[in-house]
């Protein structure tokens, strides 16, 4: 899919065709919101009035969303950069319409994403919409996409009653990480204090550096924060996301986790990984059978560890 900028004056008749289309396939939706007065009746110089009035706002972007393939105009977005109501920080996605005939195809949620990343990109943290409450439809598409309800209050324009949503936005971040095995098949974790996660185990590893590959960045991590510099990567045992907070920005991480077998010892205590450990809230560590990680009472990332470490081993942990 392809974002475009609306430009004003909107002089290009086919333009505005494909726009008044698409407006007028969206019939319940009109009859709903009451944004035309006759929503079985959409024309032309209606949507050209309504798209002059949003774009006389500077903070209104009116973008356009066409199919890669085809160059066909199958969606519509309307973005607020700041609300008028200044205890508001955050950005707003006023009007977001996919064409009838393209509905359930995923284009409104690949349109969401990429207004999203665009917000994200220009460093916002959050995203802010409203759902009428005549509209349970729009409310379960946005509920399905991340967004959750934060309060109620009427739309500026009509006084309709409204549930206001919002989404946290999370800086995208890619790391690697390294599942290390001993002889006995024990697998060595850090404790962990995190603002979000709270007091966690988790395998060596952290984030890549700008063009860094995950193998690259595994053994490095590694190397820093356990001073382990030896080990050959084994094969990748999976790869997964979590959210979480990261010195105060939300970020979604992309892991890689790979395996590596060595000696069973302890990480290395020299200045350099006690910074390490510092800086990451690194608290101590240990090696875990599969039992005791079976058993854990304390948080393990990733989840799952005992079942893919001995899917790998061939075996299963005994209940």
């Amino acid at each position: 899919m392809i974002l475009e900028p609306l430009a004003l004056p909107l002089a290009d008749s086919a333009l505005l065709a494909e726009l008044t289309a698409l407006y007028a396939s969206n019939r319940d939706f009109h009859a709903l919101s009451g944004d035309f007065p006759d929503p079985d009746d959409v024309r032309p110089e209606q949507v050209a009035a309504a798209l002059d009035k949003e774009l006389a706002n500077p903070d209104v972007e009116v973008l356009l969303a066409r199919d890669s393939a085809g160059g066909r105009l199958v969606g519509v977005v309307i973005t607020l950069a700041h609300h008028p109501d200044l205890g508001d920080p955050d950005p707003w996605i006023g009007l977001l319409l996919v064409d009838a005939s393209e509905q359930r195809r995923g284009y409104g949620r690949e349109l969401a994403g990429l207004v999203e990343e665009r917000f994200r990109g220009a460093g916002r943290v959050g995203v802010r919409l409203a759902v009428l409450d005549s509209n349970p439809k729009g409310l379960a598409f946005w509920t399905a996409l991340g967004y959750e309800v934060i309060g109620r209050r009427e739309d500026l324009q009509l006084h309709r009653p409204c549930a206001v949503l919002r989404k946290t936005l999370r800086k995208t971040r890619r790391a690697a990480r390294v599942a290390v095995l001993d002889p006995d098949g024990s697998v060595f974790l850090f404790r962990h204090d995190n603002e979000e996660l709270g007091v966690h185990w988790a395998l060596p590893g952290g984030g890549l550096e700008p063009g860094e590959s995950p193998r690259e960045g595994a053994l490095r991590e590694v190397r820093e924060e356990t001073g382990w510099a030896d080990l050959t990567l084994g094969p990748l045992l999976c790869t997964w996301e979590r959210d979480f907070t990261r010195a105060g920005v939300p970020v979604r991480q992309h892991e890689h986790i790979y395996v590596a077998r060595g000696p069973r010892r302890e990480p290395d205590t020299g200045a350099d990984v006690s910074a390490m450990h510092a800086e990451e809230g690194i608290l101590n560590w240990r090696w875990w059978t599969r039992r005791e990680l079976a058993d854990a009472t304390e948080a393990v990332w990733l989840p799952r560890l005992t079942y893919l470490l001995d899917e790998l081993d061939g075996h299963t942990t005994s209940t």
